[in-house]
């Protein structure tokens, strides 16, 4: 493993074949501009091997990422592609390959490490956060630590607490470390391709259910050059009576809260974060101060949440415009549960954004008189 990470620090382990092989793909890529959707998986897909394609220094390491092609067939085909030099399958060792791709960045390479979820970087934090995130700031700037940490984070569906926590939260505590969080096709490959071309780490927080899920796409987005600006929010729908705001999975269900809500009148301004760390403040205070109510929605646990984050930026800038009070949408306090219906309390539904939504409006009665 030595051999192979001092031959990608000087760019000789790789054969001008592969990379003429790569463009050559990329070029005959079946997404042409005029595709009208994409799944979540093939948008990932694509930018992996975009990325992959255009820059040298970019690898993929993780459990099953190369014969298997990614637990969630999110590395379909780019073994055959690059290569086990830049496709690495690992033991099941979080620590182990996290702690070598942190050392590859030290030395100018651009890994992208796969959880094949992020429950299993509880095993790795020390290197993502003490080894990664930390020291630009401890060299005074003289190390940059360019990697992707990414796999799918928060509830699946039957796979108990262990497999089932939303991490946003965690990482988008620590400084030294840009966390992101996906919904739509667009955002995958927008937001990972920026991921990977930022010199800082990036922690990637996709979704297991959405992968199947297919998005519209523009030309504009399945261009090679295309991506996201990291820290910048994306109004997915405009409204004028609250704002809500989620990421992930939990927009979708926004979105779809939001039209139930337009039936009865009320018109929400529904705010897809992407972006964890850094927060876009900005576009959330300009939301209220247009709104004027707020209802964040997470699947994360309540307590020191990204919800809470947001409800504390907007009590301190926006307070004054605020004509109710803040309603916070999370999972359940407890661990996620095995059985199917209680699992599903314990993650927030559509019909919950509705009520809370009108709870803000005094479209409903109060949660005291209802409880």
């Amino acid at each position: 493993m030595l051999g192979v990470i001092r031959q990608r620090v000087t760019c000789r382990g790789i054969p001008t074949s592969t990379l003429e092989q790569g463009m050559r793909v990329v070029a005959s890529r079946a997404f042409s501009s005029s595709a009208k959707e994409m799944t979540v998986r093939e948008a990932l897909n694509s930018a992996l091997d975009e990325e992959m394609s255009a820059d040298p220094r970019v690898f993929l390491m993780g459990e099953e990422v190369g014969e298997y092609q990614g637990a969630y067939k999110i590395s379909k085909g780019l073994l055959e592609k690059y290569g086990p030099d830049r496709v690495v399958d690992t033991p099941i060792t979080e620590a182990g390959f996290t702690g070598i791709g942190v050392g590859a960045a030290y030395y100018g390479l651009k890994p992208v490490i796969e959880f094949m979820t992020f429950n299993f970087s509880m095993q790795a934090i020390d290197h993502i956060i003490n080894s990664a995130a930390k020291s630009n700031y401890m060299s005074a700037g003289q190390i940059s630590v360019p990697i992707v940490f990414r796999g799918p984070n928060g509830a699946a569906a039957g796979v108990g607490a262990q497999h089932s926590q939303c991490y946003a939260a965690w990482y988008g505590s620590i400084p030294g470390l840009k966390v992101l969080a996906p919904y739509s096709s667009e955002d995958a490959r927008g937001l990972l391709k920026a991921a990977i071309r930022d010199p800082d780490p990036v922690v990637f927080l996709e979704n297991e259910l959405l992968y199947g899920e297919s998005f519209p796409i523009s030309a504009e987005t399945l261009d090679s050059s295309f991506s996201l600006p990291i820290g910048k929010a994306k109004i997915e729908r405009e409204g004028k009576d609250v704002t809500i705001t989620a990421f992930s999975k939990m927009v979708g269900y926004a979105l779809q809260a939001a039209g139930i809500l337009a039936k009865e009148g009320i018109s929400a301004e529904v705010i897809n974060l992407r972006s964890i760390r850094p927060l876009d403040r900005s576009t959330i205070n300009a939301s209220v101060r247009k709104t004027n109510r707020l209802v964040t929605v997470e699947e994360g646990f309540p307590q020191h949440g990204v919800g809470a984050e947001i409800c504390a930026s907007v009590l301190e800038d926006s307070f004054e415009y605020l004509d109710a009070p803040v309603e916070r949408i999370a999972g359940a306090d407890v661990p996620m549960p095995y059985a199917a219906n209680l699992e599903r309390m314990a993650v927030p539904q559509v019909e919950d954004i509705v009520r809370a939504a009108k709870r803000s409006c005094y479209r409903s009665s109060s949660l005291a008189a209802t409880a």
